[in-house]
């Protein structure tokens, strides 16, 4: 990036508690925003409008996927549930029981016919989005599953959790085919795999962002300068370009900081919320961030990025 530093282009502030989790949807078009207020909102990405705000959790929403095809989300929320909201017809069509405790994060698979939602309860359970059906409940982890990723072709599940590993699963059969962890043996808040799913990119409370090879099981970069030893903060990629690939992550001290993919050097460090920076999601064509804060904060904020 270039030395004149990415804008704010605008801040959102309609959600009353902490914003957990922002996603921009695939086609880009939307924002979708979740809080521990229980809404789920929707906003123009070009003006920043709110679109529509969706009720229907008793409690708190963690997290948030789209379909591919952008007229889906599913919500993860602490009253155990996974629900699926549709976009066109601004209703709730599905509402999914089976976690024993708060469900932590939701992802649907590329073909979106299977969602897969990690808990407090440490499973996994994979979900038949037609039918709503559990097709198989996955006993993943010994702590909280604080990500679930599907890999580029959907053959694979990566999870990670505060028991300090990230796994990977056979989607079809739910078997574990590798399980990763750092030396330190930190807690894992957050995982996602890269565009092509060769590698994978995993958050530790040990204030560090490793990136995996898959095939190799081994640490190929280790992004660090930011704070996070206490959430379960999103990381993301950012391709610009061919040359021009980052990674981007929120932090604790109310930064987001961006380093560079290859150099592993802090690029950038964005200022504008005042309390941790929980959630970073990429605009899939446009170089443009959105962020989300927590409880002292409560603000949505989408950014112009500077190559």
């Amino acid at each position: 990036m270039s030395d004149k530093l990415s804008t704010c282009l605008y801040t959102l502030t309609q959600h009353d508690k902490a914003v957990s989790c922002v996603k921009f949807s695939y086609n880009g078009n939307l924002l979708a925003s979740c809080s521990a207020d229980k809404a789920v909102k929707l906003w123009d990405v070009p003006t920043g409008k709110l679109v529509h705000s969706f009720q229907g959790h008793n409690l708190g929403i963690s997290d948030a996927s789209w379909s591919r095809d952008s007229r889906y989300v599913a919500t993860a929320s602490d009253d155990k549930t996974v629900a699926v909201w549709d976009i066109h017809n601004s209703e709730q069509v599905a509402k999914w029981s089976g976690h024993k405790n708060s469900v932590f994060c939701v992802n649907f698979n590329p073909l979106c016919n299977l969602l897969a939602s990690g808990s407090t309860d440490e499973t996994i359970r994979v979900w038949d989005v037609r039918t709503g059906r559990t097709l198989k409940v996955i006993p993943a982890h010994s702590n909280v599953v604080t990500a679930v990723d599907f890999s580029k072709d959907g053959t694979l599940i990566v999870s990670s959790s505060y028991d300090g590993s990230c796994r990977f699963w056979d989607t079809a059969s739910g078997m574990c085919l590798k399980t990763l962890v750092v030396d330190s043996h930190s807690a894992t808040s957050h995982v996602r795999f890269s565009p092509n799913s060769r590698y994978i990119l995993a958050s530790t409370l040990d204030s560090k962002i490793r990136l995996w090879d898959f095939y190799s099981s081994r640490i190929c970069k280790t992004y660090a300068g930011h704070v996070n030893r206490l959430h379960a903060i999103y990381s993301c990629f950012v391709v610009m370009d061919q040359s021009h690939s980052y990674v981007i992550s929120g932090s604790e001290d109310g930064y987001i900081y961006v380093w560079d993919l290859q150099s592993r050097q802090i690029i950038q460090k964005l200022q504008g919320h005042m309390g941790t920076v929980i959630c970073v999601s990429a605009h899939p064509r446009e170089p443009l961030l959105a962020s989300s804060a927590l409880d002292a904060d409560c603000s949505i904020k989408v950014w112009k990025l500077i190559d």
